[in-house]
C-alpha cells in the first residue's frame, strides 16, 4: 500500500495512513548509517517505546497527546492519532503575530497560560518531555475553541528529579528565544502558569531551573 508522505525530517518520515479503518499518522524512524547497526536498532526501539509510554501516561493523567494505535518495532513505525486540522504552536504564534496586530499579545498570553499549565501537569506526574519546543506542541481546533496537544515524546522519560524538570523548562526557554525572539513575554507567561500547576515540587524545580539557566549562560559567555 502506498502512503502519502506528510513531512520528512532529520529523524524520520511522517505518513498519512490507516490502522483498522481509522485514519492515522505513521511515524517511521530512519536507520542512522553512522551508528553501528545493533546500537542504532537499540536506540530506535528505546525512543519508540519512550514515545508510546509517555503518550499513554499523558492520556492517563488527562493531558492531551496522540493515542498510540500500534507500534511496529521491527519496521520502526508508530501508528498514532492524526490531528488533521491542527497546526503547530510555532505556526499559530507566527500567524497570530502577523494577522492580529494589537490583539496578538492577549491571544498568545492565553495560549502560553494553557501551555504552562499543561507542562506543570506533566511534571507533577513526573513526565519529562525532553524536547519542548513550539514545533512539538499542536493547536487543535475544537468548535469555537482549541486544545493544546503535546507530541514527539521520543526523548521523554519518567523521573521525579527536579533537575530533569528544570532542564525541560530550560530547553523550552532556549527554543522560544531562538524561534520567537520578538515575543519575549511568551516564556514568562508559560512559567507563571506552570508555577500554579506543577505540584508540590514547584519550588525545588524553579531552584533547579535557575541553576540550569545559570550554567547555560556561563557556557554561552565562555563559548
Amino acid at each position: 500500500m502506498s502512503l502519502d508522505i506528510l513531512k520528512q525530517g532529520a529523524e524520520g518520515r511522517l505518513y498519512l495512513g490507516e490502522f483498522k479503518g481509522e485514519s492515522c499518522l505513521i511515524k517511521e524512524r530512519f536507520v542512522k548509517k553512522y551508528r553501528h547497526p545493533e546500537l542504532d536498532t537499540q536506540i530506535t526501539r528505546q525512543r519508540m517505546k519512550a514515545e508510546a509510554k509517555a503518550a499513554g501516561r499523558c492520556l492517563a493523567a488527562g493531558i492531551r497527546a496522540p493515542r498510540i494505535l500500534h507500534s511496529d518495532l521491527n519496521q520502526h513505525k508508530l501508528y498514532m492519532e492524526y490531528f488533521g486540522q491542527a497546526k503547530t504552536a510555532k505556526q499559530f504564534i507566527q500567524e497570530t503575530v502577523a494577522s492580529k496586530g494589537d490583539l496578538s499579545e492577549s491571544i498568545l498570553m492565553e495560549l502560553c497560560s494553557r501551555i504552562g499549565s499543561t507542562i506543570g501537569q506533566m511534571h507533577s506526574n513526573n513526565i519529562i518531555h525532553g524536547d519542548l519546543t513550539t514545533s512539538n506542541i499542536l493547536i487543535n481546533p475544537k468548535d469555537t475553541d482549541y486544545e493544546v496537544v503535546f507530541i514527539d515524546f521520543g526523548l521523554s522519560h519518567y523521573n521525579q528529579a527536579s533537575e530533569d524538570k528544570g532542564v525541560d523548562l530550560y530547553v523550552l526557554e532556549r527554543a522560544l528565544l531562538s524561534t520567537h525572539s520578538e515575543q519575549p513575554y511568551l516564556f514568562d507567561a508559560i512559567l507563571k502558569a506552570y508555577s500554579k500547576d506543577s505540584g508540590k515540587d514547584q519550588e525545588a524545580v524553579m531552584i533547579k531551573f535557575e541553576e540550569v539557566r545559570a550554567r547555560g549562560r556561563k557556557r554561552t559567555m565562555i563559548g
